[in-house]
């Protein structure tokens, strides 16, 4: 069976993790002085390298070659080519052993896991215990855990991933090394799919990435995972069909919409509405899309600067589309347009007709203008 995307172009080393610079610089650092600490907690979006993290930091700790070569010690990363980073990249290292915390919650699995630690690696230097969605862990479960995690055994090496890191308590979290996760931004989303598509001879469409990228939200999997999708299917990734399998429209599409509201052209508006409508397009995702556009463009008309931020999600086009949507802001009748829209998108996901609830709301705030 074929490696999906997300698996096949996993990062193996910590050169390869992007948009992680911050963290790849402080584990490079303690792997080149040996200065590995017992227990790690990654946390942040879904998709942005946790666990491929925490399988590096596993083969950085085991590596044979960085034992028996200085050298290449001080380059502090894995060789991928020794026997345990084989074995830990196919996943079949005995002494990595990885907990679905969501699955393996209860006070007898970390019972299991107190008892096991205390046994020495059957192969490796250390053993690894990588416990992903440590959130979901009982109340009861993370007391086990927090007696292990005060007086491991120096073979052991915990690193907890979870996505919601307010929900973790207290005393684990202080005595944990913490890792905060970014939401990648776009830019290095697209060029991560573009070097796919090279790789994998795939024919695409700018405008098609673009949208994958933006869609996945600041994660490498879901991105990948999606370009998959669709080019498993059609031969060239075209916008149109990204679009049919995520049930939205490109922002570009958004944007134009967008400007023909602030222009007040409600009859260019209300036709775009049908045809997404009729195309079989989600209409509470372009809706809430909409209002998230009009947002950066309400922003952006009083505080240009706020551009820098918009970076990390939106391309040159989209910000320079933007900029020049900022200028036609009107205050007294944008705002109550953004408010009726907000309105309109929690009434239409519980109505059999989606559609209504955001064509009246627009009507509502360009219908006045037009029937003057």
């Amino acid at each position: 069976m074929a490696l999906t995307f997300y698996r096949k172009y996993r990062p193996k080393s910590l050169a390869d993790l992007v948009g992680q610079k911050e963290i790849v610089e402080v584990i490079k650092n303690a792997a080149k002085t040996d200065r590995l600490a017992h227990a790690y907690l990654f946390y942040g979006p879904r998709g942005t390298g946790k666990t491929t993290t925490a399988r590096i930091m596993a083969k950085i700790a085991n590596c044979e070659t960085r034992a028996e070569d200085k050298k290449f010690h001080d380059t502090g990363e894995p060789c991928n080519h020794c026997r345990p980073c084989l074995e830990i990249d196919s996943g079949h290292a005995l002494d990595v052993i990885e907990i679905d915390a969501a699955s393996n919650r209860g006070i007898d699995e970390m019972r299991n896991l107190k008892e096991g630690i205390k046994l020495s690696p059957t192969s490796y230097k250390y053993k690894v215990y990588i416990i992903d969605e440590a959130h979901q862990l009982t109340k009861e479960a993370a007391n086990a855990l927090l007696k292990t995690l005060e007086e491991p055994p120096e073979h052991a090496i915990f690193i907890l991933a979870t996505t919601e890191y307010d929900k973790l308590p207290a005393t684990i979290v202080s005595r944990t090394q913490r890792f905060n996760f970014h939401k990648v931004p776009l830019k290095l989303l697209i060029e991560q799919l573009e070097r796919i598509i090279k790789v994998e001879k795939i024919k695409s469409e700018k405008s098609a990435l673009e949208l994958i990228a933006s869609s996945a939200e600041g994660s490498f999997r879901d991105a990948e995972s999606l370009l998959e999708q669709v080019a498993s299917f059609e031969k060239e990734v075209t916008l149109s069909g990204v679009e049919s399998v995520l049930g939205k429209v490109g922002l570009s599409k958004t944007g134009s919409l967008s400007r023909s509201l602030l222009e007040g052209n409600l009859e260019e508006a209300l036709r775009f509405i049908e045809e997404t409508d009729e195309s079989g397009s989600n209409m509470v995702q372009l809706t809430k899309d909409l209002i998230q556009y009009l947002r950066r463009v309400l922003s952006l008309s009083f505080d240009p600067n706020i551009i820098s931020i918009f970076e990390r999600e939106l391309t040159e086009d989209e910000l320079k589309e933007m900029k020049e949507q900022a200028k036609l802001i009107k205050l007294d009748k944008h705002i109550p347009l953004i408010k009726s829209l907000i309105k309109a998108y929690s009434e239409m996901r519980y109505s059999p007709f989606p559609i209504v609830p955001v064509e009246v709301a627009i009507i509502e705030n360009l219908g006045e203008k037009v029937s003057k």
